[in-house]
C-alpha cells in the first residue's frame, strides 16, 4: 500500500475517512435499499485500489499515482454513480429479456475491466486471474466438453450476469453483505486498534503465560488469539503481534522458523476465535441464515482445541530446548493491565447486543461509539480529534481488500452458477464419495485448501460453500457444520505451504525461509484439520446435545492433540526416537478422529499413553541434563 503525503495523501485520507462514515452512518441509521447501498459501497473503495496500489508492487510506497491510477479511479467513481443513478430502472427492468441501453453496455464493460486490475493491484493476482478465466469460459462454454459445455451466451447476457444483475455478480448479495455487515466490523476493528487494545493484549499474554516454559511463544500464541478475534485478519495479525512476539521468541532461543510459525498459526487462528471471528463468518450468517450469535457459539469449542494444541506444542519444544520465561523485569504488574482492561467494555457491549438479538451491524454500531466513550475513562487512554481521524482513515482503507474481494468472488460464483458448473462439479464429486462423508470432505478440503493458497479468506469460503456445502448437506451434514467445515479449511490455506500468506508474513519478520516457517505453521495448525473433520461427524462440538456429550467430545480432542504435540516435539518427560514420535502422532489423529468409537473408550487409551509417557520412568525418555547457566 502506497504511504502518500502532502496534499494527495490528505485528498485520498478524506476520501477513505468519507467511505468510513458513511458505512457508520447507514449501520446505525438504515441502509438504502440494496442497489444504491453497494453502487455507494463500491463507489468508494474501488477507486481507493488504483490509488493506494501501485499497478508495479515493486514500485516505492512513496510514489504518487499516475495520471493512468486517477483516471481508473475516476472510471470506478463513474460506473459506480451510474449504478447509483440507473438503480430504480435497474431494479424494475426484467433480467434476461429487457435489452441493455447503450450506458449499461459501457459501464458493464469497463466496471469489469477495473473490478479485474483492482483485484490484481489490491487483492492477489489469483483472484484476479479465476475471474478473467471464468469471463473467458462463459464466451467458448458452447465449445467445451463434458460436463463444462453450456448454451450459446451472448455478450450482451454476459455483461449483464457481471454487472446488472441483484443477485450476484458485481451488486450481488455477497457484495450486499460486504457493503453492511462486513464493513462496518472492519471500522470496529480499526478503532478497536486505535484505542490502543494492542498493548492491552500483549500485557495480558505476558502475565499470564509470560514466566513458564517458552513464555514469549505463549505469549504471542494468547495475544494474537486475542487480537485476531478483532482484526480479523490474518496477516495484519502477524504484522501487528508479531512484530514483538517474533523476535522475543527468537531470542529466547527458538528457531526463527519455528518463531514465524507460531505467529502465522496463531494469527491464523484469530478468525476462528469468538467474540467478532473474521469476515467469512458474516458472509456465513448471511448465506446461511443462521444468527451470528449461533455461529459464535457453535465455533468456541473449536477455537479452544486449536489454541489449546498450538500451545502445547510450544510448551514442549521449549521443553525439549529448555527454554526459560520472559525475564521478571518485562512482565507488567497487574495494576498495568487493569489499568487498560476498560478497553474491552466495547467487546462486551458487542457481545451483549448480540445476545439479545440486536442486527450485528447496529451492535458494531454503538460497539464503536463505545470505544471512543470508553477510552475517556482513563487520561492514558483518550481517543482525541486525531486518533479518531486515523481511526477512520484506516476503517476505510481497510475496507478495500474485502470489499474487492467479496465482489471479485461473487462475479466468479456468478459465472460457475450461470452455467451450472457447480451442479455439475457437486454431482462429480458426490459420484465418486459415493456417500462416504470422507471422501467427499477430503476433496473438499483439498479443493479450498487450492483455494484459499492464493486467494483471501473470504473469498475463498465464499466460493468453496457455492460447490462444497451443498455436497456435504446432501450427504446428511447440519448446515451450520457443513459452512464452518469449509470456512476452517478457507482459513487454513493461510498456514499451509506452499503458498502461505500468514507464513510469508512471519518469515519475513523471522528472517527466514517461508517454506520452512510454512511448515512450522502447517504443524502448529494441525488441530484446524482434526476440528474441521469432527465438525463432520459429531454435533457435539458445535455446543450441541447432552452436556456429557459435549464434555467427552472436547476431552477426546484435547487428549489427542496433546499426544500429537508430543510426537511432533519428540518430547515428553525426554527425548522421544523418530519411529515412536511417528507412531504417537497417528495414533493422537486416529484417536481424536475415529468417531465410531465412543468417546470415552478413546478418552482411556488417551490417558493411559499419556501415563505411560509421563509417569513411567525411562519408557520413553529421560528428562535432559539441566542447560548450564550462560
Amino acid at each position: 500500500m502506497r504511504e502518500l503525503k502532502g496534499r494527495v495523501g490528505l485528498a485520498i485520507a478524506v476520501w477513505a475517512a468519507a467511505a468510513t462514515l458513511f458505512h457508520l452512518w447507514t449501520a446505525g441509521f438504515g441502509f438504502f435499499e440494496p442497489r444504491t447501498q453497494r453502487s455507494f459501497h463500491l463507489m468508494f473503495l474501488l477507486p481507493l485500489a488504483f490509488l493506494l496500489y501501485p499497478a508495479d508492487p515493486k514500485r516505492s510506497p512513496t510514489d504518487r499515482p499516475s495520471w493512468l491510477d486517477g483516471l481508473l479511479a475516476a472510471a470506478g467513481v463513474a460506473v459506480n454513480v451510474y449504478s447509483y443513478w440507473q438503480a430504480n430502472r435497474i431494479n424494475l427492468r426484467f433480467e434476461n429479456v429487457d435489452a441493455l441501453t447503450t450506458g449499461e453496455w459501457i459501464a458493464g464493460i469497463v466496471a469489469t475491466i477495473l473490478m479485474l486490475e483492482a483485484l490484481r493491484r489490491a487483492v492477489t493476482p489469483v483472484l484476479a486471474g479465476l475471474l478473467a478465466i471464468g469471463i473467458a469460459y462463459l464466451f467458448v462454454t458452447e465449445y467445451m466438453p463434458g460436463m463444462l459445455n453450456y448454451r450459446n451466451m451472448s455478450t450482451e447476457e454476459i455483461v449483464e450476469t457481471m454487472y446488472l444483475l441483484n443477485g450476484m455478480g458485481m451488486y450481488g448479495s455477497i457484495t450486499g453483505i460486504s457493503a453492511t455487515l462486513v464493513a462496518i466490523f472492519i471500522v470496529f476493528g480499526a478503532f478497536v486498534d486505535a484505542s490502543g487494545v494492542g498493548r492491552l493484549f500483549h500485557n495480558l499474554g505476558t502475565k499470564l503465560t509470560g514466566r513458564q516454559s517458552g513464555g514469549p511463544a505463549k505469549v504471542a500464541v494468547v495475544s494474537s488469539a486475542l487480537f485476531g478475534t478483532i482484526s480479523g485478519s490474518s496477516t495484519a495479525n502477524v504484522f501487528t503481534t508479531g512484530s514483538f512476539t517474533i523476535p522475543a521468541m527468537i531470542r529466547l532461543g527458538y528457531p526463527r522458523h519455528f518463531a514465524g510459525g507460531v505467529e502465522a498459526a496463531a494469527s491464523v487462528g484469530g478468525q476462528i476465535m469468538p467474540p467478532v471471528m473474521g469476515a467469512g463468518a458474516f458472509v456465513m450468517a448471511e448465506i446461511t441464515n443462521i444468527p451470528y450469535s449461533d455461529i459464535l457459539y457453535a465455533a468456541f469449542l473449536g477455537a479452544v482445541c486449536y489454541f489449546f494444541m498450538i500451545l502445547v506444542n510450544v510448551h514442549f519444544e521449549a521443553k525439549r530446548l529448555q527454554l526459560q520465561g520472559v525475564d521478571p523485569r518485562d512482565i507488567p504488574a497487574w495494576n498495568t493491565v487493569v489499568a487498560d482492561l476498560h478497553l474491552m467494555l466495547p467487546v462486551l457491549v458487542l457481545l451483549a447486543l448480540l445476545s439479545v438479538d440486536y442486527s450485528p451491524h447496529y451492535a458494531g454500531f454503538w460497539s464503536i461509539l463505545t470505544v471512543v466513550g470508553t477510552s475517556w475513562l482513563r487520561s492514558g487512554t483518550r481517543m482525541g480529534p486525531g486518533v479518531i481521524w486515523h481511526a477512520l482513515v484506516a476503517g476505510g482503507k481497510n475496507m478495500v481488500i474485502v470489499a474487492l474481494a467479496c465482489a471479485g468472488a461473487g462475479m466468479f460464483v456468478a459465472c460457475l452458477t450461470v452455467t451450472g458448473i457447480v451442479i455439475a462439479i457437486s454431482t462429480a464429486i458426490t459420484s465418486v464419495a459415493a456417500g462416504n462423508i470422507f471422501i467427499a470432505g477430503a476433496m473438499l478440503m483439498i479443493t479450498t485448501l487450492i483455494l484459499g493458497m492464493g486467494v483471501p479468506t473470504t473469498a475463498a469460503y465464499i466460493i468453496g460453500a457455492s460447490i462444497g456445502a451443498p455436497i456435504l448437506i446432501g450427504l446428511g451434514v447440519p448446515k451450520l457444520a457443513a459452512h464452518l467445515f469449509v470456512f476452517y479449511f478457507a482459513i487454513l490455506a493461510d498456514a499451509t505451504p506452499p503458498v502461505s500468506t500468514a507464513s510469508y508474513a512471519a518469515a519475513s519478520i523471522a528472517k527466514t525461509g517461508p517454506i520452512r516457517t510454512g511448515v512450522s505453521a502447517f504443524r502448529l495448525a494441525i488441530a484446524g484439520f482434526v476440528v474441521g473433520f469432527s465438525y463432520l461427524y459429531t454435533p457435539s462440538l458445535l455446543m450441541e446435545g447432552p452436556p456429557l456429550e459435549i464434555l467427552g467430545q472436547i476431552l477426546v480432542n484435547l487428549l489427542g492433540l496433546t499426544i500429537v504435540a508430543i510426537g511432533f516435539s519428540g518430547y515428553g518427560r525426554g527425548p522421544i526416537a523418530l519411529p515412536l514420535r511417528i507412531v504417537l502422532a497417528l495414533a493422537g489423529l486416529l484417536l481424536a478422529l475415529l468417531e465410531t468409537w465412543s468417546p470415552w473408550p478413546r478418552i482411556a487409551i488417551e490417558v493411559v499413553i499419556l501415563a505411560l509417557l509421563f509417569y513411567v520412568p525411562g519408557l520413553f525418555g529421560r528428562p535432559l541434563p539441566a542447560r548450564p547457566a550462560s
